[in-house]
């Protein structure tokens, strides 16, 4: 999308909002939000990304800036989808998907916001991570996250939304304040890139440590109440950090499952050494889980 549709688009949402308060306050349901969810699965299969419901005016966003769904942009290529999980989020209508493209030739793992007005797309905001970003393995990413357990939880035994992102927040304020409590549950499980912190044990642990003075920036709350669940968009670093998301699955007001999805800008595992040097000098970064 050029610049000066970008701009119609921005006065076309504005429009949007003022003429329908009531959906801006979040009238849609899961059934609804899945529909969508799974039309962008779909377009991203095909690289049509106009096979999804949209509104007239839509803004297509990687990594923060400005890109486009028919050229140069992830959507505008069809990749073969080999897992995702979609995050509905029925309070602002949003819709977050983490998808897996396991292939040799052009691997990624993507997290993307989708936000909808009136049953329609209006806005993707995607983080793209492929070959080069923070320990990036796709087959490792695809191994680890399909044998999590991220099922419903029972009403009754839901986290509320707001106990959802304090405990997310409780983990993502310990990267700028050493003295934050973080809401650990017991196992848990942290892939971060194609990494892992589990072994598919009850004593699995996420407390390995964290960056110091890191501000984890412009936080964006994606939430799905049914999942426990939330992803937060932001930026790693500060304001002009680097683009990022942290899913997080909550069960009993505890981080139970952390995934990470960071783009690193063009700097090759973000000044880190490669992540096949790292794995030599220390293969447990991807074990092998117990059955």
């Amino acid at each position: 999308m050029g610049l000066h549709k970008a701009a119609f688009a921005s006065l076309g949402l504005i429009a949007a909002a003022a003429a329908t308060p009531a959906l801006a306050q979040g009238q849609c349901d899961r059934a609804q939000l899945q529909s969508l969810a799974d039309a962008y699965v779909t377009a991203q299969s095909t690289g049509e990304g106009f096979r999804v419901p949209m509104a007239e005016w839509v803004q297509y966003r990687e990594n923060y800036a400005l890109s486009s769904m028919t050229y140069g942009g992830v959507l505008a290529t069809p990749h073969v989808v080999d897992w995702h999980r979609s995050f509905l989020d029925t309070t602002t209508c949003t819709i977050f998907v983490e998808l897996i493209v396991d292939d040799a030739e052009s691997p990624w793992v993507l997290g993307t916001k989708i936000s909808t007005r009136g049953g329609l797309v209006n806005r993707y905001d995607v983080v793209t991570s492929t070959t080069g970003d923070w320990l990036f393995d796709a087959a490792h990413t695809r191994y680890y996250a399909t044998r999590e357990d991220w099922s419903v939880i029972p009403e009754g035994q839901r986290n509320t939304r707001a106990e959802i992102i304090a405990a997310a927040d409780s983990y993502l304020n310990k990267f700028n304040d050493p003295a934050s409590v973080v809401a650990w549950g017991t196992p848990c499980a942290r892939l971060e890139g194609g990494v892992y912190t589990g072994r598919g044990l009850p004593t699995d642990s996420c407390d390995v440590g964290v960056p110091s003075g890191v501000a984890m920036a412009q936080r964006d709350y994606i939430v799905d109440e049914a999942l426990g669940s939330v992803a937060v968009r932001l930026r790693m670093g500060g304001a002009e950090g680097l683009a990022d998301a942290h899913i997080f699955r909550i069960e009993n007001g505890l981080i139970r499952f952390i995934h990470t999805v960071t783009n690193c800008s063009g700097q090759d595992n973000c000044g880190f050494p490669p992540l096949a040097e790292m794995l030599e000098r220390n293969p447990d970064m991807q074990p092998v889980l117990a059955d």
